[in-house]
């Protein structure tokens, strides 16, 4: 039986990531999320359909969390966790100069102090092989092609990325693998608010069956590293 956690699992990829896993077998799946409604009828639907596989809707504003609290409350359902996939973003899309300290707090918090201080209090409850995957976006990785209006997104993803190199690094010892996933475009909602009218070549629940298999499989064969994974970057 694998624990899988996932961040900002109520719509988008997130939510193809639950479905996704939840059509495999003994799989137990921590959907968490802000909106409680979209989290129930998420897990209402995998459960209803299920090959095995449980998921449990995790109602939580992440931002504004007692992170070793939520680990407490999650210790209920499980006493480890075999993958957790940081998914959770938030984007805005405003000019360098209109940009103000509310709009870089509330990206930075979202993409960067979410999956650290997170992550921070998991550390105790990931198993010896444990996979920490954070999803990250090819604007913030070195050398892409970088858009106006998105400064503090490809600056917060490109800092998760490294986030995960440093952890690799920092915590060798303790056999758990991290890697982040540079995402080019999906379509999502989060795209559509950015780049209204663009239709991105690749669809959720497509970008989720690579993600998936990449959290149960890519710590095998990596660790600390950033893997692009685009076939456009709008």
């Amino acid at each position: 039986m694998y624990n899988l956690l996932i961040t900002g699992a109520s719509q988008g990829i997130g939510a193809a990531i639950v479905k996704h896993f939840a059509q495999q077998s003994a799989m137990t799946i921590f959907a968490l999320a802000r909106n409680e409604c979209k989290l129930n009828e998420l897990a209402s639907f995998c459960n209803r359909a299920s090959n095995g596989s449980k998921v449990i809707p995790v109602a939580v504003d992440l931002d504004q969390a007692d992170y070793e609290l939520l680990v407490r409350r999650l210790m209920v359902y499980t006493a480890t966790f075999d993958v957790v996939i940081h998914n959770a973003g938030f984007m805005v899309n405003k000019p360098f100069e209109s940009i103000q300290p509310d709009d870089f707090n509330s990206v930075f918090s979202t993409n960067v102090k979410v999956p650290f201080f997170l992550t921070q209090a998991l550390l105790p409850v990931l198993k010896a092989g444990a996979h920490v995957l954070a999803i990250s976006s090819m604007g913030g990785l070195q050398g892409s092609q970088k858009y106006p209006g998105l400064s503090v997104y490809s600056s917060a993803k490109g800092a998760l990325a490294v986030l995960m190199e440093s952890l690799a690094a920092e915590l060798s010892d303790r056999q758990i693998s991290f890697n982040a996933l540079a995402l080019g475009s999906v379509q999502t909602e989060m795209l559509q608010k950015a780049f209204p009218g663009y239709h991105a070549p690749v669809e959720p629940a497509r970008m989720a069956e690579f993600i998936a298999w990449f959290a149960l499989n890519g710590q095998k064969v990596m660790n600390g590293k950033i893997l692009p994974v685009a076939s456009s970057n709008p």
